[in-house]
């Protein structure tokens, strides 16, 4: 079924409701990430979504920091989500925007609320205000300081915004009802003290709006027609309009909610990556083995591939976990359709072709792809030796063995056939060379010229290739659920989630790889050039998924 034919799922059906009837004269959505941390496999639902929705019918998308705690932001976050969203394919609107931007007008607008006797400042310690709350059973009491006149409420937010305040002596809160029965209207915090610089607005302030206060009066500002955001913030729909309601803000943008994207076999509490970084566990929010978007890109992962996973997975508004298998097939889809092929050995054996000539050398042309013509074809180099794959030999092998045997005939890839003739061995008894004879006149001739090999091979030359060095990633967890039900997640993770295979034998072409250019390793799945580790001479390689799923029994 392709995008077109699929039924339209319900924000859709909104928008165009609100377009057709008036509500609305043009779109706008915005993806706002905290700059705490690197996007995962999470956001791209989102991203795909309000990128999607604005691409779709004519409207507009901002991208928005919402910057509203400098003790956990800084700018390697911002300028690692904004590479994140171009390498999906999406642009947003103008210039990327920060809810520090607004700090100012956020600052006159509580001025307003406690004008208007709808805001105070707290004197109530954290454990204090906790036990003042309430629960979800039991309604929450007033705060002894909740019936400071204004005069007193501006006087002491002139002193909290001046810095004459301890960090956590005090806080601005709204004056909504202790006793409703959604906790978050409970007169929610919406200024605290924090002393320290911000990442855009440096030394200026040491007062900082909560989230809440901030994101829907940014949204405000910026005309957004649309705040669409995941389902754990529907609880804090009816604060967000309170705001709206209760401030002189220039637009009134509605909040909608979806389901987020819950994978298998994956964590994405930023918090959990984070740990995950800070204790090496990984090497760094990039490693390709964490769902984070960069992760995925240096992993070789196809933004298309992503795109086309979050389409398939739809839009609605029930939680649900999702098959990483079903990003795995997007991901071997699209890359057997665009990769070029080329062929490595993992662990190289030498392979000596007994009679053909020394010194002599052809080049045996191969395609780029099987079938996208716009891929050139590769130039390889055939020489008297060679190199295979050291499980591709046998001594001895039964009927079901499709390679190379002693006495039996193999055919290399785009090459021709040979015989293995005779074995050496070094003193251990380990087998170190192969001495094969090769029949010439075998070149592109297939089974019925009556030349028939037990199967067919990779290879590269032993004279000219690229020494590499290849790293074969899995899954970095072993359960399903990791994190759930009170697990310890790292308890969960995959001990065989890296192996790294030096000395591999990549062909001549793989010099020329550029940094995340992915490949189809023939016969050994799709691989792409790391972009931080190797060198033009020995480059590494990433393994980014196998050519067929080899998880089915994963916990047999």
């Amino acid at each position: 079924m392709t995008s077109e034919s699929k039924p339209a799922h319900f924000l859709q059906n909104i928008i165009r409701e609100d377009l057709a009837g008036g509500r609305v004269s043009q779109l706008a959505t915005r993806f706002p990430p905290e700059p705490n941390g690197y996007l995962h496999i999470g956001h791209a639902k989102s991203i795909c979504l309000n990128f999607g929705l604005a691409q779709e019918f004519g409207g507009t998308c901002n991208l928005r920091f919402d910057d509203t705690n400098p003790a956990k932001e800084e700018e390697e976050y911002v300028d690692a989500i904004k590479r994140d969203v171009s390498w999906l394919g999406f642009e947003w609107n103008g210039e990327a925007r920060y809810t520090s931007d607004y700090f100012d007008q956020l600052h006159e607008w509580a001025l307003h609320l406690i004008k208007e006797g709808k805001a105070y400042v707290c004197h109530l310690s954290p454990e204090d205000a906790r036990h003042y709350r309430g629960t979800l059973t039991e309604p929450g009491k007033n705060s002894p300081y909740r019936d400071r006149s204004a005069e007193e409420n501006l006087e002491l937010f002139d002193k909290m915004k001046n810095g004459e305040m301890a960090e956590g002596e005090c806080s601005l809160r709204a004056k909504i009802d202790m006793a409703a029965p959604n906790i978050n209207l409970r007169d929610p915090i919406i200024y605290r003290i924090k002393k320290m610089a911000h990442h855009q607005t440096g030394d200026k302030w040491c007062i900082y709006p909560s989230y809440d206060f901030a994101h829907g009066q940014s949204d405000a500002i910026e005309g957004i027609s649309h705040s669409i955001c995941t389902l754990e913030f529907e609880d804090h729909k009816p604060l967000y309009d309170w705001f709206i309601a209760n401030l002189p803000v220039p637009a009134r943008p509605r909040q909608y909610e979806f389901a987020r994207l819950n994978l298998n076999y994956t964590v994405v509490s930023k918090r959990k990556l984070k740990q995950l970084v800070d204790e090496g566990h990984v090497d760094g929010w990039d490693d390709p083995r964490m769902p984070t978007l960069s992760g995925q890109r240096r992993r070789g992962v196809p933004p298309a591939a992503i795109r086309k996973f979050c389409e398939m997975i739809g839009v609605t508004r029930s939680d649900s976990v999702v098959d990483v298998g079903m990003l795995e097939y997007c991901i071997r889809d699209e890359l057997d359709k665009n990769a070029p092929r080329a062929m490595c050995v993992m662990e190289p054996l030498k392979v000596t072709l007994s009679n053909y000539p020394e010194g002599r050398e052809e080049i045996l042309p191969a395609p780029g792809h099987p079938v996208r013509e716009d891929l050139p074809a590769r130039d390889l180099p055939f020489t008297r030796t060679l190199y295979i794959e050291q499980e591709d030999f046998r001594e001895e092998a039964n009927k079901k063995y499709k390679r190379l045997v002693l006495g039996k005939k193999v055919r290399l890839r785009n090459a021709y056939v040979i015989q293995a003739d005779e074995v050496i061995k070094n003193d251990a008894g380990e087998i170190i060379e192969v001495v094969c004879s090769v029949d010439l006149d075998t070149l592109g001739k297939d089974p019925a010229d009556g030349v028939k090999p037990k199967g067919v091979i990779h290879w590269v030359s032993a004279e000219k290739n690229v020494d590499c060095e290849v790293r074969l990633y899995d899954r970095l967890f072993s359960d399903p659920a990791p994190d759930a039900g009170g697990k310890n997640f790292l308890d969960h993770v995959n001990p065989d989630n890296l192996q790294v295979l030096s000395g591999c034998k990549g062909e001549i072409g793989l010099a020329s790889a550029a940094p995340e250019h992915s490949y189809q390793f023939e016969r050994n799945g799709y691989f792409c050039r790391d972009n931080k580790y190797g060198t033009a001479e020995k480059p590494v390689f990433n393994r980014t998924i196998g050519l067929r799923d080899s998880w089915a029994k994963m916990g047999e």
